[in-house]
């Protein structure tokens, strides 16, 4: 075994030497001869061979090949790295059936094309994904793109990768900061607080269209808005009817009157409601004049449709109390402020 790793050293400095020089036929003579004795030495000689030949320009491909797929990856990885020979199809191979750190190698190519990226992020593990997600040489295809969100969920690091890659499409960038957690959100702001706003917005529109879209097809909300409109206009709609439509558990009915009483849009209302903002419900009660037996049946309806909890009155009931009307009423001004902002700009898009 030693003779024939000291034959291949002699073969390969030969090679080496004059190898950008040789013929296509010449190289193949090498590539016989060196394929054959490759596979008849140890692992040290092997990788030794391997280090040698993964920067060659002109390296014979079956050996790049044999050496590739050599499960050792102290052997494959400098050639899965760096040789500019191997064919698509050996990294596929490689990709595959190796070890994760033979999928590492592979992660840090200079360049990636898609079919290979494609089972990176599938097969590979975090430190996988994160090295080909970073490096600017790897082009991913829609499935690409679609697994990196999809393992995003599951992984902040892998999530903030994805997020500053410039080539990633809009709608794989909006399911993305749409199914990250606050934690990692705030990082994606770190990151680019542009970009992070642009897509909060364009997630709370879409909410907001379909939030709208439900109350339109909603028979309960169309009889129920004539009805407290009606109320509203001939100075009917108290404190008193409010507080009742609250005992009776009707939804539509308080999120109408409330915005009503409030100036505020009926879908500003219903989203603290239902995402569980119970200081912002609290903060439109006071502004309005509302007493806490009033706040209290508003926010006991509220946990009736399953948003908080009736066992968080008691502080609740001390936020309340604390909450000056004069603050209240200077939040509610921003909260107007606010929805006719975005009104303009969903008119404007």
């Amino acid at each position: 075994m030693r003779e024939r790793a000291a034959v291949l050293r002699r073969v390969t400095d030969l090679f080496m030497i004059n190898g950008t020089g040789f013929s296509e036929e010449h190289i193949a003579m090498f590539d016989d001869v060196m394929s054959r004795l490759v596979a008849a030495i140890d692992t040290s000689a092997r990788a030794e061979f391997g280090e040698r030949l993964a920067r060659c320009p002109s390296a014979p491909l079956k050996t790049t090949r044999i050496l590739a797929l050599d499960d050792e990856v102290s052997v494959a990885g400098p050639v899965l790295t760096h040789s500019v020979r191997l064919d698509e199809q050996t990294l596929l191979d490689s990709a595959r059936t190796k070890s994760q750190e033979h999928l590492i190698a592979i992660s840090h190519r200079d360049s990636i094309s898609e079919v290979v990226t494609d089972v990176l992020v599938k097969r590979g593990n975090t430190e996988v994904v994160v090295n080909t997600v970073t490096n600017p040489g790897a082009i991913f295809s829609e499935f690409g793109f679609a697994t990196l969100v999809n393992r995003s969920r599951e992984n902040g690091e892998i999530a903030r990768r994805v997020w500053v890659r410039p080539d990633i499409p809009r709608h794989h960038l909006l399911s993305l900061f749409a199914a990250a957690s606050e934690d990692v959100q705030r990082q994606f702001e770190t990151a680019d607080r542009q970009k992070a706003e642009l897509y909060r917005y364009m997630i709370a529109q879409a909410k907001n269209q379909v939030q709208t879209q439900i109350r339109d097809d909603s028979e309960a909300y169309a009889a129920a808005r004539p009805y407290v409109e009606s109320l509203y206009r001939s100075g009917e709609l108290n404190e008193e009817r409010l507080q009742a439509f609250a005992a009776d558990a009707k939804f539509d009915e308080v999120t109408i009157a409330l915005a009503l009483l409030s100036e505020l849009p009926v879908g500003h209302v219903e989203r603290a409601f239902v995402h569980n903002q119970a200081d912002h419900l609290m903060v439109i009660a006071k502004a309005i004049g509302l007493s806490w037996e009033t706040t209290k049946a508003i926010l006991l309806m509220r946990a009736s449709h399953g948003r908080g909890n009736d066992r968080d009155l008691g502080a609740h009931y001390v936020s309340f109390t604390k909450l000056q009307k004069t603050t209240a009423g200077s939040a509610l001004q921003f909260y107007r402020l606010r929805a006719r902002a975005e009104a303009q700009l969903d008119s404007s898009t």
